[in-house]
């Protein structure tokens, strides 16, 4: 494998890691700013929102910069934004830093998996994407973790430690990464968006959102949907984390699996109905540590499972713009992941912090029926099908 696409994978890593540790170091965040843990989880919410709308933007407009250039870029924007939120002295300053790591993942993240299908044969780009997209995944495996034990008595060390990944994937690149191939001329932003007309990519892209509405309302406080099993011990709380991210693995590759075996329609359905049910047990199980590992096995393996179905369904609908409705899917993701913060923190000022997951369990039944109800077939066209009609979904 080659060793830049192993350093664009790291790059992912630290995005990933950025995007996510917050839900392990919101109670030391809102300790040391003197701001409520809802409040502090809207640093999720920015990022998220700010990456949702900026990406394609950003796209557009950096279409026709070379492809090195603009990763660079985008990681040492990313790395200083994050320098910026370690030394960030209030929790307003430490709001605009998110945007700013917003800008630089927005920039690098599409721009890495463009260049990692020039990197390789061409038999081989779809292993080269998974490399890529990957370090999102192993992310939550170990960057989480990790990040949680690292800011358990300064959260600012956890940036330190973000920003460091950040610049090792920027010193390898500069060193390693060369001859390029021009970027082709890219769509305009109208083009970009011209699918949200069709019926079929709404109703995917509405799943998108939703779902993952209602799994990061509970996934950025989970540690206060815990806080009974950890008494506020961080490695507790690290242990549960880590246990999450794991499955977050298992679910990509049981995902990826069962798409290809069961089609994408069962996988999106059983998937939601599962994660459901264990939001709505979670104000039980969040009690005791067996019940929350238990929980922390179950969700991240059908929500990963889901998130694979998801723009595999949206990818199928027209192949030819595979990239573009991949991209919609992404924005997709990430306005339900802005939207989750705001419904997490007030879904806890309304229930408190032991009763809140009821709203993720509701809204994750609404993902469910809207899959259910913009879906048909979600099996797969046959080899040969999908170039001479778009798959049923």
């Amino acid at each position: 494998m080659p060793v830049p696409l192993l350093l664009l994978a790291l790059g992912t890593f630290a995005m990933g890691t950025d995007s996510m540790v917050f839900a392990g170091i919101l109670g030391p965040i809102a300790a040391d700013l003197d701001v409520s843990v809802p409040a502090a989880g809207q640093l999720v919410t920015v990022f998220a929102l700010g990456y949702a709308l900026l990406a394609l933007v950003l796209a557009t407009l950096t279409a026709r910069w070379p492809r090195r250039r603009l990763l660079l870029i985008a990681l040492a924007v990313f790395s200083a934004a994050n320098a910026l939120s370690a030394l960030a002295p209030s929790y307003g300053l430490l709001l605009a830093t998110r945007v700013l790591a917003a800008v630089g993942a927005a920039l690098y993240t599409p721009t890495a998996n463009a260049v990692a299908t020039t990197l390789v044969a061409p038999e081989r780009r779809g292993r080269a994407l998974a490399t890529v997209l990957g370090g999102m995944t192993v992310a939550t495996a170990l960057g989480v973790p990790l990040g949680t034990w690292v800011g358990r008595t300064d959260w600012r060390m956890t940036m330190w430690l973000v920003t460091a990944l950040g610049l090792a994937a920027l010193a390898g690149l500069a060193l390693l990464l060369r001859d390029l191939p021009a970027p082709t001329a890219a769509p305009a932003l109208k083009a970009r968006l011209a699918p949200l007309g069709q019926r079929r990519v709404l109703g995917a892209a509405a799943t998108t959102l939703v779902f993952f509405l209602a799994f990061q309302s509970v996934y950025i406080y989970l540690s206060t949907a815990v806080a009974g099993a950890t008494g506020g011990d961080s490695d507790r709380l690290s242990l549960i984390l880590l246990t999450s991210g794991v499955m977050s693995v298992a679910g990509s590759w049981l995902g990826g699996r069962l798409v290809d075996r069961v089609g994408v329609r069962r996988v999106l359905l059983t998937g939601s109905a599962v994660a459901a049910g264990a939001f709505a047990a979670l104000p039980w199980l969040g009690r005791s540590m067996p019940g929350a590992l238990g929980y922390a096995l179950v969700v991240p393996l059908a929500g990963w499972a889901v998130s694979v179905a998801l723009p595999h369904r949206l990818a199928s609908i027209d192949p030819g713009s595979a990239p573009l409705l991949i991209s919609l899917n992404s924005s997709a993701l990430y306005l339900g992941t802005a939207a989750g913060g705001v419904a997490g923190s007030a879904a806890i000022s309304v229930l408190g912090g032991r009763w809140f997951p009821f709203v993720a369990a509701v809204l994750a039944l609404v993902a469910c029926a809207v899959a259910a109800a913009s879906t048909r077939d979600g099996r797969p066209a046959r080899a040969g099908e999908a170039a001479a009609r778009p798959a049923r979904v």
